[in-house]
């Protein structure tokens, strides 16, 4: 009896503790307020329970728009944010380059860390950034937040479940409205790691296994000077799961009717498959044929709940001490497997991603 009263004691603190981190307001800073910066900051404002945004910065900081959200702290420089004591998490959406310096200096300084993809492009870089976060015993979730939208969750559920059976083949179809220009493609790290990266994130997200090989094929067919920039903006890539599955990426960077993403899993038991989203899920039928809208234009559009989804899941892990569900090694894995369809695209072979 005595030790049931002990462990009913120690259940009821774990339950005080539990609805004290619940009720804690998780303090936000930003650094980086484009476009990515300024759709978290609105998130943050209006749409995640339990998150106050009191800072951000930029080197190029729309000092108007700040002004028209009210946001307390505002600045140029990210350090600003290092030293407060108030704020508790901080949101990287700065370019590319600067997310794994900028990760370190906010481990070391005791924040939680929101870092939009990719940590870097160079697997040594985030190997290096993963262990000043291991050390400093920060909260790490990195965006790829395809993994909260609606329709893709359902489906990973469904083979979570176990309700497909094995999984046998996955399938990701990944087109978008219109090409980069090129001179954002010269600095992106190439299509793999900039487009397709998401794509990788989603065939393990689906597939619940990681990839062991890729076989990719590209080419130039909507945009020669993506070429010329040394890219390529078509691709199709053949994907070897650890555990025996198969899978399919297809790429477009030009797709005329609108913002085209959709996937399938394809198991033992049956097929689960998500369609495109469109503006509202009207069908006209008459004499000239079926007429339904195209799919939604633009990506900011296609996920705006996944977006609100993945930040609320950052604020409860951090609210209540709990693993965020994107981790750091979830951030690195598609690097690889990125970097692996660059080798195989070159040497015109398949590759293994434990190669890199």
């Amino acid at each position: 009896m005595k030790q049931q009263n002990v462990d009913l004691h120690e259940l009821v603190e774990q339950q005080n503790n539990k609805m004290k981190n619940e009720a804690k307001t998780i303090t936000f800073g930003i650094i980086g307020a484009g476009r990515i910066g300024k759709l978290h900051a609105d998130n943050l404002l209006s749409r995640v329970e339990g998150a106050r945004l009191k800072a951000i910065t930029d080197p190029f900081l729309d000092e108007e728009w700040t002004a028209s959200k009210n946001i307390p702290v505002t600045g140029k420089d990210h350090r600003i944010m290092l030293n407060d004591p108030e704020i508790d998490a901080i949101l990287i959406g700065s370019p590319s380059a600067e997310h794994a310096p900028q990760l370190v200096e906010c481990a070391q300084a005791g924040k939680h860390i929101f870092c939009e993809k990719p940590i870097a492009l160079d697997p040594i870089i985030i190997r290096n950034a993963l262990a000043e976060v291991d050390k400093s015993g920060i909260k790490l979730q990195v965006g790829f937040n395809r993994r909260f939208d609606p329709n893709f969750s359902a489906v990973q559920q469904q083979v979570a479940s176990g309700a497909l059976g094995d999984p046998h083949i996955i399938r990701i179809t990944s087109r978008d409205p219109a090409p980069p220009p090129a001179e954002y493609v010269a600095g992106s790290g190439g299509m793999f790691l900039d487009m397709t990266i998401h794509d990788f994130d989603m065939a393990r997200f689906l597939s619940g296994g990681e990839v062991t090989e890729v076989h990719a094929y590209g080419a130039v067919l909507v945009d020669p000077e993506i070429g010329k920039a040394g890219d390529i903006d078509t691709a199709v890539i053949s994907l070897k799961f650890a555990n025996g599955a198969l899978g399919i990426i297809e790429n477009s960077r030009k797709a005329v009717y609108g913002y085209d993403q959709r996937v399938e899993v394809f198991g033992s038991k049956g097929t689960a498959l998500a369609d495109n989203n469109t503006p509202t899920s009207m069908v006209i039928l008459n004499e000239s044929g079926t007429i339904r809208d195209k799919p939604l234009y633009f990506f900011l559009e296609r996920y705006e709940k996944a977006f609100v989804a993945e930040m609320q899941a950052f604020v409860d892990a951090v609210r209540n001490d709990e693993p965020t569900p994107v981790s750091g090694n979830d951030g690195l894995a598609p690097v690889l497997i990125a970097l692996a369809a660059q080798q195989s695209l070159k040497r015109g072979k398949p590759e293994k991603v434990e190669s890199i």
